[in-house]
């Protein structure tokens, strides 16, 4: 297995520690001015989602983690999983609802995301940064809502809800910013 020396250290280094997959999330160089220069990096675990903060010194090295990324389609959901699959190899893999979080208020069926494997379990699911959803349901606008901020609950073909303006109405396809969960702009009427 591959490992990193401190001066390969670096935001997105996906390394091992004690067993366990962790993304470099932060990395500090720090020179004194006495004594040698150390790296302070803070890593969060791929698997359980928690922050881990340690301190290096010059020529300390670290395993690279054995993840995988790989773009998968979403098939269908069955129970509490969701099942996804590789376009190149046609392998399936299931995420569970805590792997998942809340990627259920942006999936539609055929939908390409992003998923990361570790030893072939997926770990994280990502889906598109945009996705452009049809409003099933929503209040109408109060005539003159058009012309200033006034902003209403509309719920989309996934089922989740979205703060969108007020000149929204049913039928509309609007895209969703899914890092944020904030509408971005209407598509079409």
């Amino acid at each position: 297995m591959a490992t990193y020396n401190t001066s390969d250290f670096r935001k997105g280094l996906k390394v091992q520690i004690d067993g366990d997959p962790y993304l470099m999330i932060d990395m500090q160089f720090v020179k004194p001015g006495k004594g040698n220069a150390f790296y302070k990096c803070r890593m969060r675990n791929l698997v359980r989602g928690t922050v881990l903060e340690r301190t290096y010194k010059g020529g300390d090295s670290l395993e690279s983690a054995d993840v995988e990324t790989v773009d998968v389609q979403f098939l269908y959901r069955q129970g509490e999983d969701y099942v996804f699959m590789d376009n190149s190899t046609f392998e399936q893999y299931e995420a569970s609802s805590d792997i998942a979080g809340d990627i259920w208020k942006y999936l539609k069926d055929g939908m390409v995301c992003t998923m990361t494997l570790y030893n072939g379990n997926a770990i994280v699911v990502e889906p598109p940064n945009h996705v452009e959803l049809e409003v099933i349901e929503c209040v109408p606008g109060a005539k003159g809502d058009t012309a200033t901020n006034v902003t209403k609950p509309a719920k989309c073909e996934t089922g989740a809800e979205f703060t969108v303006p007020g000149f929204i109405k049913e039928g509309n396809v609007i895209k969703i910013d899914t890092r944020s969960g904030e509408y971005v702009e209407r598509v079409s009427n």
